[in-house]
């Protein structure tokens, strides 16, 4: 499943070539993904200019204004807005000069033509194509105003990021405190810090010393701000070598991550620590493989 170092290896990708383009046409060919996509989409998105790209957890946030600033008393349809698109466990946005004929599990094409007085080496018309062969992600739109979006159903109940200078030690501390859930199950669930999937959560764990199972509320500060500082390195490792690719994720210009190739722990049950030389343990906790040394991680 891509998570956040793959979204936002996906999002940088995107930036030089979607950002400043009119969307020209859109074509919907499978509208039975996460939640259906709405019937409206294609006249909502069509003639709008993509203004920016965010990121907010796992979720890719594309706003798309009209290509005229709006009168007053615009009508909703025709506000700004913002385009939400989730890539699920096995989805892709590729940008393509030259698309090949789509296939069975690419679902969205947006056509993209550069803007008025681009530069004459500028690319002419670019393809921006959603792919999911599971169908588990989302492409949504929305017309709420920046200010609201944090509000957005999806988006509301998401965690600190881990990036936000307020992220710390004492952060992960105060928002654990009488809790017995294992300290990997806590992150994982994204309400205290979001993006921190599977792969870089055995990864921070073992960097910080501790052990995925224990529990929250039995880590002390001192610890916590260890693991403050794992995170951070660890993601931002896995963002400078393109995020993971274990099987359907590729960048935006097809190219794979590589971060997988150097974990310490991860899918590496029985093999020797590269610290220690102790071989790796792999056990199950909700459904997830975790992997940890037992002697570096106590």
């Amino acid at each position: 499943m891509p998570e956040l170092p793959e979204v936002e290896v996906t999002r940088q990708g995107l930036l030089p070539h979607v950002v400043g383009r009119r969307i020209t046409e859109v074509t919907v060919r499978h509208r039975g993904l996460r939640w259906p996509v709405e019937p409206e989409l294609e006249s909502r998105l069509t003639g709008r200019v993509v203004r920016r790209i965010e990121r907010r957890g796992k979720y890719l946030l594309l706003e798309c204004v009209p290509e005229t600033p709006e009168p007053p008393d615009t009508p909703d349809t025709d506000v700004a807005g913002w385009l939400l698109v989730h890539l699920g466990m096995t989805g892709t946005l590729r940008v393509y000069t030259d698309p090949p004929a789509a296939g069975a599990h690419d679902h969205l094409d947006l056509v993209l033509s550069a803007s008025p007085g681009a530069s004459p080496g500028a690319e002419a018309d670019v393809v921006l194509r959603f792919r999911d062969p599971r169908r588990f992600g989302a492409i949504i739109w929305t017309p709420l105003a920046e200010s609201a979006l944090s509000e957005h159903p999806l988006l509301r109940r998401l965690g600190i990021e881990p990036f936000d200078p307020r992220f710390d030690g004492a952060w992960m501390y105060r928002l654990t405190r009488g809790r017995s859930v294992a300290i990997k199950q806590a992150l994982l669930a994204g309400e205290i810090v979001v993006g921190v999937g599977n792969i870089y959560c055995s990864e921070s764990l073992f960097r910080a010393g501790i052990r995925p199972t224990t529990p929250a509320g039995r880590i002390s500060l001192a610890r916590y701000e260890k693991l403050a500082v794992a995170v951070r390195e660890t993601l931002t490792e896995a963002i400078a070598r393109g995020g993971s690719t274990l099987r359907d994720f590729v960048h935006s210009d097809g190219s794979t991550g590589y971060f997988q190739l150097d974990c310490f722990v991860y899918d590496r049950a029985g093999e020797p620590c590269r610290v220690c030389g102790t071989p790796i343990r792999q056990i199950v906790q909700g459904q997830r493989s975790s992997f940890y040394c037992p002697t570096c991680q106590r």
